[in-house]
């Protein structure tokens, strides 16, 4: 009989409530900000087309929002069921800023979410205006807790470990400037955002082009289709900057980490970078490598002859696997947006209609936000083992007395009720997108706009 392992099921399970539930976050965070753009653009200009656009995607949000939740609270429940020695040690700081988190994301998203979905025609626009700030603001606090949270746990500071009555010993914060404001919390916050960002823009950019594809033209799609392009177009770059800040401050604190993203076994001075291989675990070296010689070092250090740390260097390392597959994952699925996101600033620039099959990709690039994040979060997350709270509590010593076969029996049910949910958010966004193309949108330009301005219109070219 096969021997069920609670501790690596425990890992697995996490693992997929986590994937599941960052899909949410990672979309509403940005499209709240999307949300006031469109609601200020039509305070200035009374231009319907604008409130079209909100009031679509605030669909889409009210959907991704209350998934996030309740998946987030289902996730929330296993530190208590697999994991309770994360609390029963770090409590004292995760406790707190996880309530900052959950009072934000209620008192703020929740309360003034309705009043953005049914409010516009009963309460002063200024009010509804303010609603709308009010739920964008929450959604970015809220990740800025939970991400001061995870960063800790990354690079903890602002601390001592103090035995209890029992012997067990709990941290204790001495200073919540040093907890909030760690090493590495500034470059994961704003990678986390700027994440959000490209996902929001893709998932609006992939629904409005989905629309246009489906013969919706309505002037809300095309002003939706190209606020997402510009969004996308300026945010890559950025993206790109705070990823390589991010990286440089991993190599400080986590320099295991770097050394498996970068597969480098030895320590070299003028390192390679590795654009693809199949790592080799048993015999430390990569196999059937595609190197660029001292990339990897210049990328990393500034330097061609700078030195990065190869995993021998390491008592402990992370497993090399998920973190080289998971990051070069991200990094190409990033370079297809920034590949998307320029060619459509180009057709915009130059006037041109829109290409039948840059809109097919722009629809099969809807989710590519959410691919490259997950593959991110992984490199995170997994990039800290074999600890939880890097050099404080190892994941195995925060693990319950839970047994296999009960976390193997949820586990099958969270999977299976996770990809019913996945199918079916993914199904109703797209009949949300075919069923706001039936007649129901009304196009207040298209009765103003003269044959030469039809002629440009950002519809498909056959």
């Amino acid at each position: 009989m096969v021997e069920l392992d609670p501790f690596m099921l425990s890992r697995i399970q996490f693992a997929a409530n986590i994937t599941f539930h960052i899909m949410f976050p990672s979309i509403t965070i940005a499209l709240g900000w999307f949300l006031l753009f469109f609601k200020l653009r039509y305070n200035a200009t009374k231009n319907e087309a604008w409130m079209q656009s909100y009031f679509f995607f605030t669909k889409v949000f009210a959907l991704s929002f209350a998934i996030g939740v309740v998946s987030g609270v289902t996730m929330s429940f296993q530190f208590g069921t697999n994991w309770p020695g994360f609390m029963e040690t770090v409590g004292n700081i995760a406790g707190p800023l996880l309530a900052y988190e959950v009072l934000t994301a209620f008192f703020l998203e929740a309360t003034f979410l309705g009043i953005m979905l049914f409010g516009f025609r009963k309460v002063p626009s200024w009010l509804h205006t303010t609603a709308t700030v009010l739920v964008a603001g929450g959604t970015t606090i809220s990740a800025f807790w939970i991400l001061v949270l995870n960063s800790w746990m990354h690079t903890p500071t602002g601390f001592e470990m103090i035995p209890n009555e029992a012997g067990l010993l709990q941290a204790h914060v001495t200073s919540w400037w040093e907890v909030i404001f760690n090493p590495s919390m500034p470059y994961r916050l704003s990678h986390m955002l700027l994440a959000s960002g490209l996902t929001a823009s893709f998932l609006i950019a992939g629904l409005s082009a989905y629309r246009l594809l489906k013969g919706d033209q309505a002037a809300s799609v095309r002003k939706s289709l190209k606020t997402a392009i510009i969004a996308a177009t300026i945010l890559i770059p950025l993206q790109i900057f705070a990823g390589h800040e991010h990286g440089i401050n991993t190599k400080e604190y986590q320099p295991a980490k770097l050394a498996a993203i970068e597969g480098a076994w030895e320590t070299h001075q003028g390192a390679p970078l590795v654009l693809f291989g199949l790592p080799n675990e048993d015999e430390q070296r990569n196999d059937f490598s595609i190197e660029i010689p001292y990339l990897a070092s210049l990328i990393v250090t500034h330097s061609l002859d700078g030195e990065i740390k190869g995993l021998k260097e390491f008592e402990q390392h992370p497993p090399v696997k998920p973190l080289f597959f998971g990051f070069r994952i991200m990094i190409g699925v990033g370079m297809l947006m920034l590949l998307f996101a320029w060619a459509g600033s180009y057709f915009l620039a130059r006037k041109k209609n829109m290409p039948k099959h840059y809109l097919y990709g722009l629809v099969g690039m809807t989710f590519s936000g959410t691919v490259a994040t997950i593959a991110g979060w992984y490199v995170t997350e997994i990039g800290r083992q074999p600890w939880l709270v890097q050099g404080v509590l190892s994941t195995k010593d925060a693990l319950g007395s839970v047994s296999g076969g009960m976390v193997l029996s949820t586990l099958i049910m969270y999977l299976a009720v996770y990809a019913f949910l996945t199918v079916a958010y993914v199904t109703t966004l797209f009949y949300l997108a075919r069923k706001a193309g039936d007649g129901s949108n009304r196009d207040p330009e298209k009765q103003t706009m003269s044959a030469s301005e039809r002629h440009t219109a950002m519809t498909p070219a056959e």
